[in-house]
């Protein structure tokens, strides 16, 4: 694995995350109470013996430096192993923002080209999943690829937000279809349910094949590609016209994965992992999802009523609360009587040690107050909730246009960072 280099995309502005984007890049974005996104595919990369790393990113990147510099440094015996992040600058060959996933990487090449790597894996950073590179790469190489995709079967209602292949008997890549709008598209697409049971894998009503945007290039082959053309984006340009000419293949993986770069997407995936049997569990002794090593006392918890939830470290929940079907971030204070169903609190990157003198001049503390009762709603970091505050969005608003200290996306309210909301304050 020393002949492999990991690139992660960070993605653009993070639009459809708004607000959780506004002060931060997408990979920043917290998740599962102490973890952020971009550690589900460093973890993969570290758990597959992938250290060379590079995380493209150009909006907000500040805070994500923060978390890779002081998560992901590896020991002056790990001889070349590095995750550092590469943000879009200006050069003399050029003065432009990344255009796109394929453009993200071509204005990335002089970095790659130096070193002496055989293979380039490219990765998404806002997906939730646990996969072993080192299983793609053996059916890349084993299958004298220029280029192989990740593949999961999918049923046709979910085919639309995804890109869809078409393959042969051997796995080789015939047809790449971005998004199809229109069920006569698919037509050629279906795949054999005989196929899929010669890889391991059920089809169970799944007749097509979708791209991850998890790819791994022969590096020669990604650095003549992206030389010869200016096209911006792999999915929509680069594979279609890749196919006619190069060896492409897919790998099919089978296990849970998740596109969480939309609010919903990312409000359902997270609560889910409260559930008594989740989809997906954050910790597996084999492959674990490693993030930054705080220190942080254990959280207590005084005669409160919980279920379904994930409670993150150094959190005081007091007594009479009641956490249903919810995720708790990293020193979160909940006070007495509160009542969070179907929440996300991120909590706060740092303690109000004293509660009688609590920063800034608000005179609210960090956390949520005695009696606030808050449903289907995501309260980001370090937010000051006042005491019997109500977040129940009682109009049932689906979206709503960016407002002082919240925005409704999906139906769901998000607090944004470091707001305040003061005692008595109902929505």
């Amino acid at each position: 694995m020393d002949n492999v280099l990991a690139l992660v995309l960070g993605g653009g502005r993070g639009t459809r995350l708004y607000p959780l984007t506004k002060v931060r890049s997408k990979p920043a974005v917290p998740v599962a109470g102490k973890y952020r996104l971009i550690d589900i595919p460093l973890s993969n990369c570290v758990n597959s013996q992938i250290m060379k790393v590079y995380v493209l990113t150009q909006f907000n990147s500040m805070s994500l430096h923060s978390h890779i510099r002081s998560a992901y440094t590896f020991d002056v015996f790990r001889q070349g192993g590095f995750v550092e992040i590469l943000a879009a600058e200006q050069t003399i060959e050029n003065s432009n923002w990344y255009q796109g996933t394929a453009d993200a990487v071509r204005q990335s090449m002089r970095h790659i080209e130096s070193h002496n790597v055989d293979y380039v894996v490219i990765l998404s950073g806002d997906q939730l999943y646990r996969m072993d590179y080192r299983k793609m790469l053996q059916v890349h190489i084993d299958s004298k690829a220029d280029a192989t995709i990740a593949s999961i079967p999918v049923k046709k209602e979910e085919t639309s937000g995804l890109g869809i292949m078409r393959i042969d008997g051997n796995g080789r890549v015939r047809g790449f279809l971005e998004k199809p709008k229109f069920p006569e598209e698919l037509r050629g697409f279906e795949i054999e349910e005989a196929w899929l049971s010669s890889r391991d894998v059920e089809a169970r009503g799944r007749d097509y094949l979708a791209s991850m945007g998890i790819y791994i290039f022969n590096k020669q082959m990604l650095v003549e590609a992206l030389d010869k053309t200016d096209y911006k984006d792999f999915g929509k340009e680069v594979f279609p016209a890749l196919i006619r000419s190069k060896r492409i293949h897919t790998y099919v993986f089978d296990g849970y994965w998740e596109d969480i770069g939309t609010i919903r997407s990312f409000f359902n995936a997270n609560l889910s992992l409260g559930h008594v049997t989740p989809p997906f569990r954050m910790f597996e002794p084999e492959a674990p999802i490693y993030t930054n090593a705080r220190f942080l006392p254990s959280s207590q918890i005084s005669d409160a009523k919980i279920k379904n939830a994930l409670i993150a470290d150094g959190c005081t929940i007091e007594s009479g609360a009641i956490i249903e079907n919810a995720v708790i971030g990293v020193r979160c204070h909940i006070g007495k009587n509160v009542i969070l169903r179907n929440c996300i609190v991120m909590g706060s990157d740092f303690y109000d040690y004293e509660p009688e003198l609590p920063r800034g001049n608000h005179g609210i503390p960090l956390g949520i107050g005695e009696g606030s009762h808050i449903e289907n709603a995501i309260i980001d970091k370090n937010c000051c909730i006042g005491k019997n505050v109500k977040i129940l969005n009682v109009e049932h608003t689906n979206n709503c246009e960016e407002h002082e200290n919240y925005q409704i996306v999906d139906g769901i309210v998000v607090i944004q960072k470091g707001k305040v909301l003061p005692s008595g304050w109902e929505l």
